[in-house]
């Protein structure tokens, strides 16, 4: 008998139908992947089987039983819990606190006994050998990554028999991710179901006994893992075959210096980054996470203090803050690494997204024109193939790929010439990553001098004109064009040679 079984799933936003008819069934004691496009549907599919959202029609049964949770709680009563891509954690309270969170221990006085809840912390770590992680870290001190294993941590703590794993490998090193991978083969072969949504193929290569395709909402089919192909596979998420996921690498390069960094140090891990970015390239970052890659970024936008010289366009220049990275063409924006926390307002719509950074642009003697301002969103939505009902939408009701071609969308607004874009594929489909990697090297032939940071090392390989890979906060190597490969990048990241 199936575990979970889901048929006629609609779901309306209004005129959106985010889900129509969907089918679904799936068994206990294995691993089954959910994969489509972003905005194929799987988002709302899971928020409605963990109890965030109500179908507008459709029929759930567990085991045999129907199903309709009123809300999360109810539905982590019945055994299912979720662990979304975007995080639900409280920044103010510990790692502890956020995982048993209105379910602490308590003492005979109904406070929360601290002595109690630090040893299930510590038992829970040890059960599932979490990575290092402090129990009485305060959330806001954690990295992405970190607060990626705390949601992980949250989700594993109410035992779940029904696990969904909504992206939970993107924001993780490749050391975590493979141990959560190991986990979820554990988690199912002790007869439990684990729903695992990922857009790395690799993975659900790597763990799931059968998948499931979503486009545009409905079902397309579900498949033995073993028993259809990537190509098939990809075929089936966007409706048409993929003629090319990477671009087409030329050389747009010119002699001229957009960005020149002497000596940046920020912090602990950013200890004396020097390189020089050309008009009109696409460079990598690359290197083992931790590295400083992420102090740079911040240091470079203004969001970090660093010492050190940078150069923008020949001028030399502080930036002590984001507005000043943000000075029009000559300046720096940035497609930030943690997308709802620092690139997003969700509860705001596409249109004030988009212009909040530049509304001085549709302002004159202090009064907003609505038309210019309507005019160039729309310009920008046609542009980026933004898929939202109206600019009115707001942001948080938007797939993850298109939130993230919204952020794209604003740092274009602001007409900054140098653009940091720090993981920008990270959670979103084969689709819209190949529209991200053309509108790199569309962008690139405009005279636009693009950083490119990226966790997945073929991305690297294949978009960028050169690689710089960061060991212990320095530029331990610049590899060019032929000489970019996934071993030049890892042995450049962990062997002492010369760059």
């Amino acid at each position: 008998m199936d575990l979970i079984e889901v048929s006629g799933l609609t779901k309306r936003y209004g005129g959106i139908v985010a889900l129509s008819e969907a089918q679904f069934s799936a068994w206990a004691g294995e691993v089954h992947a959910l994969v489509g496009e972003n905005g194929a549907g799987k988002s709302t599919f899971i928020q409605i089987l963990s109890g965030a959202v109500h179908p507008d029609e459709g029929k759930l049964q567990l085991e045999g039983q129907p199903y309709s949770p009123i809300n999360p709680d109810a539905a982590q009563a019945l055994g299912v819990a979720a662990v979304f891509q975007e995080l639900s954690l409280i920044p103010d309270l510990a790692v502890e606190q956020n995982i048993w969170f209105r379910r602490e221990p308590r003492t005979a006085l109904l406070t929360v006994d601290g002595k109690a809840l630090r040893r299930k912390t510590l038992e829970l770590f040890d059960k599932y050998r979490f990575p290092p992680l402090d129990p009485a870290r305060e959330l806001r001190r954690l990295t992405l990554a970190e607060r990626q294993l705390v949601e992980i941590a949250k989700g594993l703590a109410k035992d779940p028999r029904i696990l969904i794993l909504d992206e939970a490998t993107s924001a993780l090193p490749a050391k975590e991710a493979e141990w959560l991978l190991a986990l979820t083969r554990q988690i199912a072969a002790e007869g439990r179901l684990v729903i695992f949504i990922s857009h790395r193929m690799g993975e659900v290569r790597a763990i799931a006994d059968r998948l499931t395709i979503f486009r545009n909402g409905s079902t397309v089919a579900s498949h033995v893992a073993t028993a259809v192909s990537d190509d098939e596979i990809v075929t089936q998420m966007i409706g048409r075959p993929l003629v090319r996921l990477y671009p087409e690498r030329k050389a747009t390069a010119t002699e001229r210096i957009a960005l020149k960094v002497d000596d940046l140090r920020s912090g602990s891990r950013l200890t004396g980054a020097s390189f020089e970015l050309r008009e009109g390239e696409v460079l990598g970052v690359g290197g083992l996470q931790g590295h400083g890659q992420r102090e740079l970024f911040q240091s470079l936008f203004g969001a970090s203090r660093a010492t050190g010289s940078i150069e923008l366009w020949g001028k030399p220049t502080q930036i002590a803050n984001p507005r000043h990275a943000l000075i029009g063409r000559d300046g720096i924006a940035l497609v930030p690494e943690d997308r709802p926390g620092q690139g997003l307002l969700l509860t705001k719509s596409v249109r004030e997204n988009l212009t909040l950074s530049v509304i001085r642009r549709f302002t004159d003697k202090g009064f907003l024109s609505r038309g210019r301002e309507a005019a160039l969103v729309k310009e920008m939505v046609d542009f980026l193939r933004i898929k939202a009902g109206t600019p009115e939408q707001l942001a948080g009701t938007l797939s993850g790929g298109n939130q993230q071609k919204v952020i794209f969308g604003k740092m274009l607004l602001t007409e900054a010439r140098v653009l940091l874009l720090y993981d920008p594929t990270r959670g979103v489909d084969v689709g819209t990553k190949g529209e991200i990697f053309q509108l790199m090297r569309d962008l690139a032939a405009r005279g636009y001098a693009i950083l490119f940071y990226s966790s997945d090392l073929p991305e690297l390989v294949h978009v960028p004109d050169r690689v710089l890979v960061l060991r212990s906060g320095r530029v331990a190597a610049t590899l060019g064009a032929g000489r970019v490969s996934e071993e030049a990048i890892l042995r450049a990241a962990v062997l002492d040679e010369a760059a």
